[in-house]
């Protein structure tokens, strides 16, 4: 990746960041539409800040560990959203889920701005944990209808902030720019400790 390319790849996610920040924060909602459906499902992620910022987060922290990390981080939080989804499909409640959401931007921002080192089951364990009140949020707020069709949507806009995650924390690091990653990554933590306060308030 040249200069002119990282610099039009930075100013695409400024672009979108800025877009984002439009959006309700703690919002959970599916879209226009009141039918649980793919394109509500997909929606979903997207249209919470605090959904949209964990998951880019947990690529961008994944980008930079390298290695396995790079998929696995991804996968195991994916795995994990789908148990929370079960969760509340079966209606058990989950305490505090909020605040599980908010912490999770937090602590995941600090992890990728520094490039934490984390021993692979401590990551897992953690990210399967914030993953869940995630996969909790979406299922519990999904609007009624066809369920299946609005799951795969979720996790297809997960899988895709998790992609665009780890493809910032690549091409930072490819292009010699490590100070972009690490301030996308304390940008997040910062929105972060503000939903923590959002959450508890």
């Amino acid at each position: 990746m040249n200069g002119f390319e990282f610099r039009n790849w930075i100013r695409t996610l400024a672009v979108a960041s800025v877009a984002c920040c439009a959006t309700p924060v703690l919002a959970h909602v599916g879209g226009a539409s009141d039918t649980a459906s793919f394109p509500t499902g997909f929606l979903h992620p997207l249209l919470g800040l605090d959904h949209l910022l964990a998951m880019l987060a947990v690529g961008l922290w994944a980008g930079r560990a390298g290695g396995k990390a790079r998929w696995a981080t991804p996968l195991t939080f994916v795995l994990a959203m789908g148990v929370g989804g079960w969760l509340a499909n079966l209606g058990v409640a989950l305490p505090a889920r909020e605040q599980g959401i908010a912490a999770s931007v937090l602590v995941i921002g600090l992890l990728a701005a520094v490039a934490a080192r984390v021993p692979a089951v401590a990551a897992g364990v953690l990210i399967a944990v914030f993953a869940v009140f995630h996969g909790h949020a979406h299922v519990a707020e999904a609007p009624a209808g066809g369920l299946a069709g609005y799951v795969t949507g979720f996790v297809a806009a997960t899988a895709l902030l998790h992609a665009a995650g780890v493809v910032l924390g690549v091409a930072a690091i490819a292009g010699g720019r490590p100070i972009v990653a690490r301030s996308c990554g304390a940008g997040v933590a910062v929105t972060g400790a503000w939903l923590c306060v959002a959450a508890i308030v």
